[in-house]
């Protein structure tokens, strides 16, 4: 992952407050990822 998309991604994660700073700071490009899409993307089952 792109630092430019983790920033976008840390930020997200921030603002929704579920972490702070230091546990986002020791997690790998994949939790970051995960919790992002866990938190923040859209699934059909959302519209059902």
């Amino acid at each position: 992952m792109s630092q430019l998309a983790r920033e976008f991604k840390v930020k997200k994660l921030l603002e929704k407050q579920k972490f702070n700073e230091k546990q986002i700071s020791e997690m790998t490009d994949s939790q970051i990822e995960y919790y992002h899409w866990l938190y923040f993307e859209d699934s059909v089952y959302d519209y059902m």
